[in-house]
């Protein structure tokens, strides 16, 4: 139950804006409950706990992050007037809480904890999603759960040279860095971010100073806690049997002989073959329920010896379980157009991890609508990651993205994101899908490298390649390694799991968790020098598959033609009720969009489709109707005083019967008949659009310095006069 009934709460000056947390005034039968509020932006955020399930080896902590759409003042997009799934933004933000929260919970501590976070009410300037990070914190702080925090969360940009702390939309959107960090008192925690090339220097000055608000947010939880009186149960973890532990450690030098066992999965069986034979040593003798007993308990102590094992290795000998010393990167083999029917592929392995990589490219109608709490916006570049069981050997249903599948691919994509051309000059969406065929560490930096390269290989002219690095680090005492490019078991074992991607000149992502109490500047900027290093060794072997993306795109993407429009010529191009567009698309196969806030029309066109003869529509529509302009047409209606002629759908003009010959006509078809293809000249546009055109003028054009002739007066044969009145 929540500690204060009352209303409570601290506030501080953030980033220009004040930052307020409150507790005791709503949910006050959970364990924790605060709102935080910044702006107009407010989120509840609260703790829950109960009995954990018997026998579980997991700390079942669950974390949710949702946007009622109510509080924007919007509905719900969609037939059901109601929230549903998840959206990807709240799963990835379910993520950011999770990461940071979980490893301060005491090892050993197995009681249910749910975390939920709503957004109550949104504002256009401030993102709720760093306010459910520091809400779930001083939630779980206020709370009697034998957390270890509070932890405070930020949000750094970077725009004209200068740091923004909490950036609106529109600094994030027009800066060069987007960057979180979740940080206790002592250390950064967690970090994610997005960026526009920037260098090592700028993202190290970056990171120190979030967390320099993280502290003071940290701070401002601690002064909740001591308005709250809180008070913590005393948790302590299940005893170790240390005599049994001391014997299962004497294991040291065993495993240690197989720990550099080549393959991760012989590596695994010949530590498992060595556990087995402790289990049998150890619990000889004994009768079946006392040997069941202590095989489990040897089983939880394996872990730890293990972890010793390959900790000492990388801390001792500069030895990690593959043979490499801490800077070396495996061996890396690339195949780029692999899958000859996709727009694009590659076939990116390095050591035991390997992922196909597959380009489509799409047309403005195949981009994604993205709805939430700000106005809809169309995403015209995504990536998608998946994970198999068998990527791993192992067997689990396949029922959807997982969050891990989820935050993988967003990390990936915005590593790619910066260098992907803007619409405006490669009008295509663009979807890339990995499939991560082989995991051993890094598969979604093996994601980012096998990205590029499909981009390259379908001849989308990215600015730049990018690369993906994941570091670690083994810290004991006072010598630190760090790990480039690191495997599965490393990431387990080590002190922190640092993802870079980025180009030759600088970053384009990053994310980071580290389980130390400290880490100095100087071992991430270590970390971020190691992983350039890295990056750049990457890069060099994928130029020397590709150098640079190929010429063309594939033969089976769409083709795809921009043609500026008035947009007062927009509604001539749609007809009415789109019969005119529809007929153009329907007649040359092909689709075509309107952009109506740039001037834009984009026709796509597939193998087979008459890609030309609907652009030259298209611009017959949109172009001005000037006098002397020539079209070549069909003749879709005769009446007696002329013909109308089809310059394009929804577009036509008069041939006046005096226009159709020279001389005296008696009768249109003595001249013409529907559906003749004739050319003509436009002599005439009235105020109300309506277009006059001349064959004859086009089969007996004007002598130079000749004028037309006037078409009122006597000069014409009063008998034609006398009709045209009549019409």
């Amino acid at each position: 139950m929540n500690p204060v009934q009352t209303p409570v709460s601290v506030s501080r000056e953030i980033g220009g804006r004040t930052l307020t947390i409150e507790t005791g005034r709503v949910a006050r039968q959970a364990a924790g409950a605060v709102t935080v509020r910044l702006g107009d932006t407010i989120v509840l955020a609260t703790v829950a706990s109960g009995p954990g399930r018997p026998g579980i080896d997991f700390f079942p902590l669950t974390c949710d992050y949702r946007e009622s759409t109510s509080a924007a003042g919007k509905f719900p997009g969609g037939f059901f007037k109601r929230e549903g799934r998840p959206s990807q933004k709240e799963t990835l933000t379910s993520r950011q809480i999770d990461r940071p929260l979980r490893p301060l919970f005491p090892k050993g501590y197995a009681d249910e904890v749910s975390v939920n976070v709503l957004v109550l009410s949104a504002d256009d300037e401030n993102d709720p999603d760093m306010l459910g990070v520091i809400g779930a914190s001083a939630a779980l702080a206020i709370s009697d759960l034998p957390w270890q925090g509070p932890i405070g969360a930020c949000r750094i940009g970077r725009r004209d040279g200068r740091f923004i702390v909490s950036p609106s939309y529109e600094d994030r959107a027009q800066g060069e860095l987007d960057l979180v960090v979740c940080a206790t008192a002592k250390a950064i925690t967690m970090v994610e971010c997005a960026a526009q090339e920037v260098n090592e220097e700028v993202m190290l000055e970056a990171l120190f100073e979030g967390e320099k608000v993280c502290r003071e947010i940290a701070g401002m939880i601690t002064e909740l806690m001591g308005l709250c009186g809180t008070k913590k149960i005393d948790f302590k973890a299940p005893a170790v049997d240390e005599e049994l532990k001391a014997q299962v450690h004497g294991y040291f030098d065993r495993v240690m002989a197989v720990n550099f066992t080549p393959g991760k999965h012989a590596r695994s069986a010949a530590i498992k073959a060595v556990r087995e034979e402790a289990i049998a040593e150890l619990t000889a003798g004994l009768d079946d329920a006392a040997k069941k007993a202590k095989t489990d308990a040897i089983k939880g102590l394996w872990e730890g010896l293990v972890k010793r094992v390959i900790r000492e290795a990388v801390v001792r000998d500069k030895k990690r379980n593959d043979g490499r010393g801490p800077t070396d990167i495996r061996p890396i083999t690339i195949e780029v157009g692999v899958l000859p029917r996709c727009h694009g592929s590659a076939l990116f392995t390095r050591g035991e991890t390997q992922t196909i990589v597959s380009l489509t490219l799409g047309t403005v109608m195949d981009d994604q609508r993205v709805e939430g709490l700000m106005d809809p916006v169309r995403q015209k570049f995504m990536l998608h990651y998946n994970f198999p069981a068998y990527s791993v050997g192992e067997a689990w249903p396949n029922r959807g993205p997982k969050r891990r599948e989820i935050g993988h691919g967003n990390l990936a994509e915005r590593a790619l994101l910066n260098v992907v051309p803007a619409y405006e000059q490669f009008p295509y969406t663009v979807r890339i899908r990995s499939d991560v065929t082989e995991s051993n560490g890094s598969s979604s930096m093996a994601s980012v490298c096998g990205g590029t390269l499909a981009l390259m290989d379908g001849g989308v002219p990215i600015r730049k390649p990018v690369a993906g690095i994941a570091m670690g680090l083994v810290k004991e005492g006072d010598t630190a390694v760090v790990l480039s490019d690191i495997l599965g078991s490393e990431d387990a074992c080590g002190d922190m799991d640092f993802k870079v991607a980025g180009t030759q000149v600088g970053i384009t992502a990053l994310q980071m968790d580290v389980k130390l109490d400290g880490l100095t500047r100087e071992l991430m900027g270590e970390a971020l020098q190691q992983a350039r290093q890295g990056r750049i060794y990457i890069l060099k072997q994928m130029l020397a598959a590709l150098q640079k993306p190929r010429a063309e795109i594939s033969t089976y993407a769409p083709q795809i033609v921009q043609v500026p429009i008035d947009p007062e010529k927009i509604g001539a191009l749609i007809g009415p009720g789109g019969k005119t567009i529809r007929k153009i698309q329907e007649e040359t196969l092909t689709k075509i969009e309107i952009d109506d806030e740039k001037g834009i029309v984009v026709i796509a066109g597939k193998k087979g489709s008459k890609l030309e003869a609907a652009e030259h529509m298209v611009r017959a529509l949109a172009a001005e109707v000037k006098i002397g302009t020539r079209y070549t047409g069909r003749i879709v209606s005769i009446r007696e005083f002329g013909c109308f002629v089809e310059l394009s759908p929804g577009m036509e003009g008069l041939v006046h019967v005096s226009e159709l010959a020279e001389g005296y006509v008696e009768k249109v078809r003595d001249v013409v008949n529907e559906g003749d293809v004739i050319e003509v000249e436009v002599i005439d546009v009235d105020p109300q659009g309506r277009i006059k055109l001349s064959k004859k003028r086009v089969d007996n054009p004007l002598k130079p310095g000749e004028e037309p002739p006037v078409r009122s007066g006597g000069d014409r044969p009063r008998r034609e006069r006398s009709r045209s009145r009549a019409d």
